[in-house]
Order: structure tokens, then sequence, then C-alpha cells
């Protein structure tokens, strides 16, 4: 039996969480563009995959982190910020905003 076996578990599926919010983001993005007819510039395709490119590189990181403080024998400390979820929650945030804003813009 592996150790720590439920904490790398739910780590996994938290990184597995974090590459279907990715998908999501690339998806809805491009999808409302196609769907909706607007004229759309093709940076704004490469930026939505870039961006969910950027969430898959940051979950990657989140989850490679924290198997480590899995892995660390001394006790973790508690009261740290974990920076990669902070990173990963604003750029979901900022997506989100941006989406809003299209879909109000597109007539």
């Amino acid at each position: 039996m592996i150790r720590n076996f439920k904490d790398h578990a739910a780590n996994e599926r938290t990184f597995l969480a974090w590459l279907r919010t990715a998908i999501a983001i690339v998806g809805v993005g491009l999808t409302a563009a196609k769907l909706t007819g607007a004229k759309m510039p093709a940076w704004s395709d490469v930026a939505m995959i870039g961006a969910g490119g950027v969430v898959v590189a940051l979950a990657f990181i989140r989850m490679r982190l924290l198997r480590a403080r899995i892995d660390a024998e001394e006790a973790l400390d508690e009261g740290g910020t974990n920076w990669p979820d902070l990173v990963l929650m604003a750029l979901v945030f900022a997506l989100s905003v941006l989406m809003v804003i299209f879909v109000l813009h597109v007539d």
C-alpha cells in the first residue's frame, strides 16, 4: 500500500478537477465565439488556448508541490499560503469576467 494513499488520491483528484476547468475554459471560450458568428480576431482563440495551458501548468506545479508536502517527514505548517492555488483562482476569476464581458458585447 502506498504511504499516505488517501492524501495522494485527493491531490490527484484535485489536479484532474483543474484539468477539467482548463478544458471548460477553452471549450466555452472557443464555442461562444463560433456560435455567435461574431468576427473575432485570431489572437482571441490563441489567448483562450494559452490561458487553458497556463491553468494546466499551474495545476501541475500545485500537484507536485503538494505531493512533496505529503511525502515530507516533518510536520506541515498550516499557516502558510499555497501560491499556486491563489494564482489559479485569480486566473479562473479573470477568465470568467472576460467571458461575461464578451457575452455582453456580442450583438
